[in-house]
């Protein structure tokens, strides 16, 4: 009879944490993909933000105090046609009440009153066009951004 030498049952060796399975390669290139994707949109929305902040501060340039407060209101009745058609033919203090939102009433009792009638006076009060410009960016901006799809902002 032969002897047959037994040997001790081997383990084989635990898996290396590296190259990682196929699957992690996948997951790890779907996030990359997300995160570049967030970034580019977050890029283009600032890039987009600077050039409506740009284009408000280049209308305010030219022109006189009267001239500004007219650009302004100019510029806040272009606006508000992306969040509602309608909204650049409301007139006195239906269209300060449409500025205000549902922010307050900064625009029909505070500084906003000016841009009813500031395009028609000769003199401004000294600090009354800064409170307004502030306030007319501001909502610029909110219905600037307001009025662009989810997707494409």
């Amino acid at each position: 009879m032969l002897a047959l030498v037994l040997r001790d049952v081997h383990v084989p060796a635990t898996p290396s944490m590296w190259p990682p399975a196929p699957g992690w390669w996948l997951l790890a290139a779907a996030l990359f993909l997300v995160l570049a994707v967030a970034g580019w949109l977050h890029r283009r929305r600032a890039q987009r933000l600077q050039g409506w902040q740009r284009l408000f501060d280049q209308a305010l340039q030219a022109g006189s105090q009267p001239g500004q407060v007219a650009a302004m209101s100019e510029l806040l009745r272009r606006a508000a046609r992306r969040v509602d058609a309608d909204a650049d033919r409301l007139q006195g203090h239906d269209w300060l009440r449409f500025l205000d939102g549902d922010a307050g009433t900064d625009f029909s009792q505070g500084a906003g009153t000016l841009l009813l009638e500031g395009g028609y006076r000769r003199e401004l009060e000294p600090g009354a066009l800064d409170a307004v410009q502030v306030l007319a960016r501001r909502r610029f901006l909110q219905l600037m951004a307001a009025g662009m799809p989810a997707g494409r902002a």
